[in-house]
């Protein structure tokens, strides 16, 4: 359900401040390791994989066992994973290195898997324009991938958080806040979006659409962890795009695939397919890994590190946004070269499309 995924993610940034460093987790070489994820659009093809017997084909082929675990709570998925208690972790790129990076925990993006392609939404009651929101109250999770598009909007029409006023409102009372007549403008995301946009008044001015390719869903997996045990990374990738495949088959196969997925997450078919509409999942390795070496990725990262440090969110003391270094897939360090904690590769996704797995 895309409301639990993105619920629990927009709470992370928020705490990234007062994270409590954890080391990472131990990067010997081992058999056994541990995936946790949470419920979204676009992660809920783990479980589907772990439940047809694809999770457990691809790690007996390079000898290990992977656990897939489901957490309700992707904040504490998030912590336990920095905490060395899960070798990979699906997360955003916002959340990736706000917590496990800012905390001190290498991370490497070993799937890039999708991005919000309009599940979110700046939403202005009674007024067409983007430019109305200006001197308007503003209702959203803050700290959160919506707050960001809020940011990215308002950016895109030369104006600043300073001209408006950010109103701190839980995603579980969007809908009821929208029908009162004090709020005016809300930025949120999918299926609210959806709830909201039925009522006569609603107008989407602006849409994560407009951003493409910055709210990133990624599987993330430690990065000793990942070094010291490549197949551990080449089998993740051979899982996930078996899953692709078979999710995105136009057959009946394809479509109970989706469907099981979307009823695990707490919709049915056409919700569920209503909600892939609105996400650009990168089904073939080929394309994921094009991507991962784009230039946009760069780009965002530098949007979103800025947003962080800007709201005091890379950690206590930073004197700027490159206190924690980001290494792209072509090699280039965005911050501190002697701090790197995130990164990006396309090598596992490289391979995946080169059938070398």
């Amino acid at each position: 359900m895309t409301v639990s995924k993105h619920l629990t993610r927009t709470l992370v940034a928020a705490a990234a401040a007062l994270l409590v460093w954890h080391a990472p987790a131990e990067a010997a070489p081992k058999k056994e390791f541990k995936l946790a994820w949470s419920i979204y659009v676009g992660w809920m093809p783990w479980q589907w994989a772990a439940d047809h017997g694809i999770v457990d084909k691809w790690a007996k082929k390079y000898g290990i066992k992977i656990d897939v675990v489901q957490f309700n709570d992707y904040v504490e998925s998030i912590n336990q994973f920095t905490a060395g208690g899960f070798d990979a972790l699906t997360a955003t790129n916002m959340d990736t290195l706000s917590i496990p990076s800012v905390g001190g925990v290498d991370t490497t993006a070993v799937i890039v898997g999708d991005f919000s392609n309009g599940n979110d939404a700046v939403i202005l009651k009674d007024k067409k324009a983007l430019t109305d929101i200006k001197g308007q109250k503003v209702n959203l999770v803050q700290f959160s991938v919506s707050h960001y598009l809020l940011a990215r909007a308002l950016e895109s029409i030369g104006s600043s958080e300073k001209d408006v006023d950010v109103v701190n409102t839980s995603d579980a009372d969007m809908v009821a806040a929208w029908a009162t007549p004090d709020v005016t403008s809300v930025v949120t995301w999918n299926p609210i979006v959806a709830e909201i946009m039925g009522t006569p008044a609603a107008n989407k001015v602006f849409d994560s659409s407009q951003i493409p390719g910055e709210i990133i869903d990624l599987t993330v997996a430690n990065t000793e962890t990942l070094k010291d045990n490549p197949d551990f990374g080449k089998a993740l990738a051979g899982i996930w795009y078996e899953t692709m495949a078979a999710m995105s088959a136009k057959t009946p196969d394809g479509a109970a695939a989706r469907e099981a997925m979307g009823k695990a997450s707490g919709t049915d078919l056409a919700g569920y397919e209503a909600q892939l509409a609105a996400t650009r999942m990168f089904y073939k390795p080929d394309e994921a890994a094009s991507f991962a070496k784009s230039a946009e990725i760069g780009a965002t990262m530098d949007h979103v590190r800025t947003f962080l440090f800007d709201h005091g969110l890379m950690g206590d003391g930073a004197a700027s946004a490159d206190v924690v270094g980001i290494e792209l897939a072509d090699g280039k360090v965005l911050g501190d070269k002697a701090n790197v904690k995130f990164r990006f590769t396309d090598t596992y996704m490289a391979a995946a499309a080169a059938g070398k797995l």
